[in-house]
């Protein structure tokens, strides 16, 4: 048996305009480093280097929990905040 890569809740916390990609508070959405989940692209652009560290068991130095973390999209007028957890 292979290994099997760990998958990743991105869940929308808050918004502080409004999301371009349509995103709601509340919307969840399943990723990894081959699973985009239908996330928007400018998100999951920016978030997959930090998910290829943590998918490979690497670790984030200023992330204490590496399993569960607060994630900002990169668009900063419209500010999409998502609480990435380990299923």
């Amino acid at each position: 048996m292979g290994w099997k890569e760990p998958v990743y809740e991105a869940k929308v916390v808050s918004i502080k305009k409004s999301c371009s990609a349509g995103h709601e508070v509340g919307d969840a959405f399943e990723v990894n480093t081959h699973k985009t989940g239908g996330i928007c692209g400018y998100c999951y652009h920016d978030l997959f280097p930090r998910l290829m560290v943590i998918c490979m068991d690497g670790n984030i130095p200023w992330q204490e929990n590496q399993d569960e973390f607060t994630y900002e999209c990169p668009d900063r007028y419209n500010l999409v905040t998502f609480k990435i957890r380990k299923k």
